[in-house]
């Protein structure tokens, strides 16, 4: 288990693009990692306004941001060093529109492990699949980023 403090000592990533609000499970199997989405989001505002959704590529980023915990799990990894970054994604599915009040369980497991990982990825609320994705990420040095 990670706890919200704990995932920023792991992740990059800070608000409001942060998609990752706890650990529940963390193995060398998986991760599964939870997302309360509020009214509050930003996104919400413009998509759609009388309609909110969440848009499927912050599902997508939200798989590849538990993905990046599962990656810095396992494979060496120095966060002031290195970085994960997205490189692809295949086989993406959305089934259900994300709605406020909703709470994505956002499973991850590795298919390849490496410099290069390929993953897949199952977002599910209240045990209904919503969204699935592959994709590629990548471990990169820091100082070629910027």
């Amino acid at each position: 288990m990670l706890s919200a403090t704990q995932i920023l000592e792991v992740l990059p990533h800070r608000y409001p693009f942060l998609l990752i609000d706890r650990v529940i499970e963390l193995t060398d199997e998986h991760v599964v990692a939870i997302k309360n989405v509020t009214w509050n989001e930003g996104f919400f505002q413009g998509h759609f306004p009388g309609a909110p959704v969440m848009p499927g590529v912050l599902q997508v980023e939200a798989m590849a941001q538990a993905g990046g915990i599962l990656g810095r799990r396992l494979v060496p990894f120095n966060p002031e060093t290195d970085t994960m970054l997205f490189m692809g994604m295949d086989e993406v599915r959305f089934r259900k529109p994300v709605v406020p009040g909703d709470q994505l369980h956002i499973k991850v497991w590795p298919l390849r492990i490496g410099r290069i990982f390929k993953m897949k990825g199952e977002v599910r609320v209240d045990g209904a699949v919503v969204s699935s994705a592959e994709f590629l990420a990548g471990m990169v040095d820091r100082s070629k980023v910027v």
